[in-house]
């Protein structure tokens, strides 16, 4: 079978090629650049993985190719990032990578060049049950990216071949070293590649000007001066620069709401504090992969951050596709923009953006919420 992979020049990657074509695939590489560079591009250098990339085809024969995808990526992935800061959310680009531009983009040009499947370095798995593919988590939990790839329908996945989705990240370099692949040592890249190295506050200021304004208590208190409040995140202590304040305590601050039409960013001390804890939250339209929900209303377990344990839920949907999900525990910085992620054990079921939480800040009010079933109560 002709399968193109997604080859980053990374050592995940390089491995997928490496199994693939140990599994007899006729496997080819495409390079995807997803960014233009500038001078202001720092250690985010497409050019060097590019590069690792060739080399990884050269040691294992098979057939390089390259496109570049900025211009999709911008108008499909980099606008809404954009919009979403200006709204004073804080989105998740990977996911809407994976949707647009891996599984979209990059699946049609792979089409074109006349492979049969496609395959990615992602950490996954696939299988199919009464005539549905499933997304399922990764053997290696700490590596697992369904999270990520939530949004992806039945048609990527009946095309989308994930080889390191059996393997944990030990063998995973291990195979990169007894193969000699130039990667195998390579440190793994982490945070969000067209900003690279810099400082996130002053990349996002080059898209959208700084705004100062004040920093409150939640009681109306001026404690500070924000460089503009599109800028922070729920939840964020590092970068405030609230020094010590006669009557509060030795506590650390932290952001704890954001009115960005008022330019206002509302701050509390202490990583604990009710300010940043909900129960329940509202999405925008839910994906789900098999097609459709589960039920109306069900029981599972959800993620509302890449990195976070499985937490119990209920979830109900609404009459506009939107879902409410009411949690067993109250979650900490649940932040509107990101993704909440539903899993039935093993299973991906999907998942939705968050638009909003019942925190005191987090814009769900009560007469929005609706009654669960009396079986899906926690």
């Amino acid at each position: 079978m002709k399968v193109m992979l997604g080859i980053s020049g990374g050592v995940d990657s390089s491995v997928a090629a490496l199994l693939l074509q140990q599994a007899g695939h006729a496997v080819e590489g495409l390079f995807m650049q997803n960014w233009e560079e500038d001078d202001r591009a720092g250690p985010c250098s497409a050019d060097a993985d590019r590069k690792d990339a060739v080399a990884v085809c050269g040691r294992l024969g098979i057939p390089f190719h390259a496109r570049n995808f900025s211009g999709a990526y911008w108008d499909g992935v980099f606008e809404h990032f954009l919009a979403e800061y200006r709204a004073g959310r804080t989105p998740n680009p990977d996911v809407l990578c994976n949707r647009e531009i891996k599984f979209k983009t990059f699946l049609d040009e792979a089409r074109a060049l006349g492979a049969e499947k496609i395959a990615t370095g992602h950490y996954a798995r696939v299988d199919q049950l009464d005539g549905r593919h499933r997304l399922l988590r990764a053997v290696d939990a700490g590596k697992d990216q369904s999270y990520f790839l939530h949004a992806l329908g039945q048609q990527q996945l009946a095309a989308t071949l994930f080889p390191l989705g059996e393997l944990e990240k030990t063998q995973v370099r291990e195979l990169a070293r007894t193969a000699a692949l130039p990667t195998h040592a390579k440190k793994d890249s982490t945070g969000i590649c067209f900003i690279g190295e810099r400082d996130f506050r002053d990349f996002l200021a080059q898209y959208i000007p700084a705004r100062p304004g004040p920093m409150q208590t939640p009681d109306g208190m001026t404690v500070g001066e924000h460089a503009g409040a599109m800028y922070y995140t729920l939840g964020q202590r590092n970068g405030l620069g609230i020094g010590g304040r006669q009557g509060a305590s030795g506590e650390a601050w932290y952001v704890v709401g954001k009115n960005v039409a008022a330019n206002v960013l509302y701050v509390a001390q202490g990583g604990e504090n009710h300010w940043l804890h909900s129960h329940t939250l509202r999405t925008e339209t839910a994906h789900w992969i098999a097609g459709a929900a589960p039920a109306a209303s069900f029981r599972c377990t959800a993620k509302t951050r890449y990195r976070q344990h499985d937490q119990a839920c209920a979830v109900h949907l609404l009459d506009d596709g939107n879902a409410q999900v009411r949690f067993d525990d109250a979650q900490r910085a649940v932040t509107p923009g990101q993704s909440v992620v539903f899993y039935d054990g093993e299973v991906c079921l999907g998942g939705a953006v968050i638009a909003a939480t019942d925190a005191p800040f987090g814009g769900l009010a009560e007469s929005h919420l609706t009654s669960l079933p009396h079986e899906n109560r926690p």
